[in-house]
């Protein structure tokens, strides 16, 4: 997302409006969805059709916020960060209650866990550190896919869409009684799964770019310190 306004405006003809970045309606949209994704984790043990309804609301609502803070001129860092936690902290847990479900499969969530929540936390920081004034801004020297992913919105929500109904699916797998409904779960994630494939190779790939941006601000603040001692 773009930088955030400013605290405040001063119009010509009276006293400085301040505004409140908490307050900001795509922020709030932001809380409905932890909401929904709590009230959703309840759910998840004994009622899965309305956990993964709840779930699928909260996941959905990740694209109306975006819609909401370019249209009412409301972006922020906060609502920036506010999304991207949400949306690994969702996932995350989903995870977990996958890893109950299947315990002999633990280690196989614990690796998913690990690299959704690295390759993000390092691109966010890379990001922020090289200055860039948002975590989907891509430059020149960016990898293709990464950067298609980013800067399509199309790609960006049918990848990320992909990838949960995968999870979901899986889940619905093992949490539905009837053996039909079973089956129709099982074909929807055999369906996702390239989606998801291709969004886990993504975390590598992300991991291993904003990895290397963060060598390179090294490299430049050695490089400065070196000169500055030479110079004095």
């Amino acid at each position: 997302m773009a930088s955030p306004p400013s605290s405040s405006s001063r119009p010509s003809d009276g006293p400085a409006v301040r505004e409140n970045v908490f307050l900001f309606i795509p922020n709030v949209i932001g809380y409905f969805r932890v909401i929904l994704a709590l009230t959703s984790f309840y759910f998840l043990s004994n009622r899965p059709w309305i956990a993964m309804l709840l779930y699928s609301i909260s996941c959905l609502l990740d694209a109306v916020d975006g819609h909401a803070a370019r249209y009412f001129k409301q972006t922020s860092r906060f609502g920036a960060v506010l999304d991207m936690v949400t949306d690994r902290s969702t996932t995350t847990c989903l995870l977990v209650h996958l890893t109950l479900q299947h315990p002999q499969l633990a280690l196989l969530f614990q690796v998913l866990i690990s690299l959704d929540l690295s390759s993000h936390y390092m691109h966010m920081y890379s990001s922020l550190t090289s200055g860039a004034s948002s975590h989907k801004v891509m430059d020149s020297k960016s990898n293709p896919l990464l950067r298609l992913y980013y800067t399509s919105s199309t790609v960006l929500f049918l990848v990320c869409a992909g990838n949960e109904l995968f999870f979901i699916a899986w889940y619905l797998t093992g949490a539905l009684p009837d053996e039909f409904a079973q089956k129709g779960a099982f074909a929807l994630a055999v369906t996702m799964f390239p989606i998801m494939a291709f969004k886990q190779i993504l975390n590598v790939v992300q991991l291993v770019g904003a990895s290397r941006r963060l060598a390179e601000v090294d490299l430049r603040q050695r490089q400065l310190e070196a000169e500055g001692k030479k110079s004095s």
